[in-house]
């Protein structure tokens, strides 16, 4: 009975592949009314786009004849709308959602039950208009788990692209706000002191799955201690964590608040800066001469702002930590936004509500950035940090068919991000209006 059930299990597998590629390979014929296929460059009007097997496979100027393309070719009307590339949030944490049930949460619920609670932020988050995320903060094998299940086609989600963490003992990283013997049971095996243990941390995430590594090198606004959101990681350790990454082909991502701990960061070599609330000259500087990316998250400022206020189940450490750094975020953005740092979009999503993730882009215009740069930061510049240029980020023959498109266009009111029409990722339409 067990070998028949194994056996059925793999028909359905099976069944559950071929339809899924199924459902992609027939073509379809889009009529688009204004097209921002390259953000960065002029949209186009009257365009048609051919998707096959879920890649791009023409853009015209014009309505071409959706009948001439065959009888099975599926047509979609999006003549009155504006389209362009699918969305790209590089800040998420898919397993969590900030709130007061958090404590009783990770108690409560088998880190099976957290699964399948990403699994529905996931798809909030796609049907918002983001067909890729930068995953840099859940349980490592759990997350790699759903990447390789919707990459597989068993599920259905934004593409992730998941980080492992690698952090110090008692570090933004690190577990806090426990009890001791909760605290020994919770903390993970990539939590390390000193360079060499850190090199091994990074070398064990890499091992069992992990796209990136993201490190803290400075403290952090929800971790349950009174120490600061200065410099914490050393700088022997985070030149060994950066080496051991780029060995082995993997880009690093730090969290930095204090401009301290974001210049000893860059000077190590990590590939972007999330946060980077307080960027100052001289990390301008080296923002420029490196070529990092600087991940803003103003909408977990703009949310740990409103809850510090409002509610009562943070505490006073952590109050006085949301308070200062997230009232600051904004400015700093504009600051560095006007001296040419590269921006790449990321929220911090799970700080903030899951399916929220278009209000960064409202908070960024609010900061200085132009419509059209913000869009960027969000297309082009999350596929050039991810290095996947070639695969996603604009609208172009042999690129994925992730697309969005909006009623208005965002290059005139930015929140129109806020609302999208349609949503399609690798072919498959999730959301049309």
């Amino acid at each position: 009975m067990f070998k028949h059930l194994i056996s059925l299990t793999s028909i359905l597998l099976v069944l559950t592949t071929l339809s899924s590629f199924a459902l992609q390979a027939t073509t379809q014929v889009l009529h688009v009314g204004n097209l921002l296929a390259i953000p960065g460059q002029a949209p186009k009007a009257q365009q048609t786009v051919i998707i096959k097997d879920g890649l791009i496979s023409q853009i015209s100027d014009g309505y071409l004849d959706a009948n001439s393309f065959g009888d099975d070719a599926q047509y979609i009307d999006l003549k009155n709308r504006f389209v362009m590339p699918g969305l790209m949030d590089m800040h998420v944490h898919l397993q969590f959602e900030l709130g007061p049930k958090n404590d009783s949460e990770t108690l409560k619920m088998s880190d099976q039950l957290v699964e399948m609670r990403s699994l529905m932020f996931a798809m909030r988050t796609l049907k918002a208009g983001f067909t890729t995320v930068r995953d840099v903060g859940s349980m490592s094998q759990e997350m790699y788990a759903m990447r390789d299940a919707i990459n597989s086609g068993w599920v259905d989600g934004p593409r992730i692209i998941a980080a492992g963490g690698v952090g110090i003992t008692g570090g933004h990283a690190d577990v806090s706000g426990m009890k001791p013997e909760l605290m020994e049971l919770y903390t993970q095996p990539s939590v390390c002191d000193g360079p060499y243990d850190c090199r091994r941390a990074t070398r064990d995430a890499i091992k069992y799955g992990a796209d990136l590594i993201k490190i803290t090198s400075t403290g952090g606004v929800l971790t349950d201690r009174a120490t600061g959101t200065g410099q914490q990681m050393e700088m022997d350790e985070l030149k060994e964590v950066v080496l051991a990454a780029k060995r082995m082909g993997r880009k690093v991502a730090s969290h930095a608040h204090q401009e301290d701990g974001i210049i000893a960061a860059l000077e190590a070599g990590v590939d972007s800066i999330e946060h980077g609330t307080y960027t100052g000259e001289k990390a301008i500087k080296l923002f420029k001469k490196t070529g990092a990316y600087l991940v803003p998250t103003l909408l977990a400022g703009h949310t740990v702002v409103g809850m510090a206020k409002d509610s009562d189940f943070m505490s006073p450490a952590i109050k006085e930590k949301a308070i200062k750094v997230g009232g600051d975020m904004q400015g700093n953005l504009g600051r560095a936004y006007k001296a040419g740092v590269k921006i790449a979009f990321g929220t911090d999503s799970g700080v903030s509500q899951h399916g929220t993730n278009a209000y960064e882009a409202v908070l960024m215009v609010d900061a200085g950035m132009s419509s059209m740069d913000v869009l960027k930061s969000a297309t082009v510049n999350g596929a050039d940090l991810l290095g996947m240029s070639q695969q996603i980020g604009t609208l172009e023959v042999g690129k994925q068919a992730d697309i969005i498109a909006t009623d208005g266009s965002p290059l005139d009111d930015i929140k129109q991000l806020l609302d999208v029409d349609f949503v399609m990722k690798g072919g498959k339409v999730f959301v049309q209006k």
